[in-house]
């Protein structure tokens, strides 16, 4: 795993995304996320949460993200 950016963007049918400002608003997002997520990860394992454990809580808030596709 990487904490780069993918090469590609993938859209919905699977071709890759081309729109420039999309593109760069995808990258400022990706950047962003991994200033956080680094963040809280380097906070709690520093208070004394466990690096798995951790791992675990935030690959779990991932999982539990909400599409804006999905009517509410």
């Amino acid at each position: 795993m990487s904490l780069d950016p993918p090469a590609s963007w993938p859209g919905a049918d699977g071709a890759p995304l081309s729109c420039r400002e999309k593109l760069k608003t995808l990258a400022d997002n990706h950047a962003e996320l991994v200033q956080v997520l680094q963040d809280a990860f380097e906070d709690a394992v520093l208070m004394g949460v466990g690096e798995q454990a951790m791992r675990d809580i935030l690959a779990g808030v991932v999982a539990a993200l909400k599409s804006p596709k999905v009517a509410r």
